[in-house]
């Protein structure tokens, strides 16, 4: 059964940083990527980025680009996301998942976690 231990979530000013953590076990042998998605009160899941299994390919939503980095640690199974100048639209819940596909064709979720809270308010 996959698991995830999401950490990092918080309340920032905008502008600021956070660094969300997420480290997985249990993965099955199919999912091809990993990475974060988000859902704020009221609004549709958003993909926020992923990186593919290997490590080799990032992708990042249009609304992150240049403000987020994802990394992860393959020995561990852990997933990092570095977010930097947040923004109040940042505020949402930020899911860890693994995916059978990711990208701008689509996202196909294979498992996520429970989430953890970002908020961004002066």
């Amino acid at each position: 059964q996959v698991q995830f231990a999401e950490s990092g979530g918080g309340s920032v000013q905008p502008g600021g940083s956070l660094k969300l953590s997420c480290a997985a076990s249990g993965l099955s042998p199919d999912y091809n990527a990993i990475g974060w998605f988000r859902q704020a009160p009221g609004k549709e899941r958003e993909g926020v980025s992923c990186i593919s299994r290997g490590g080799g390919r990032t992708y990042y939503g249009d609304s992150v680009k240049g403000r987020f980095t994802i990394s992860r640690e393959n020995a561990k199974n852990t997933v990092y996301l570095q977010m930097i100048g947040l923004k109040p639209e940042d505020t949402a819940v930020y899911y860890c998942a693994t995916l059978f596909r990711c990208g701008p064709m689509g996202w196909d979720l294979d498992a996520w976690g429970q989430g953890t809270l970002v908020t961004v308010s002066s």
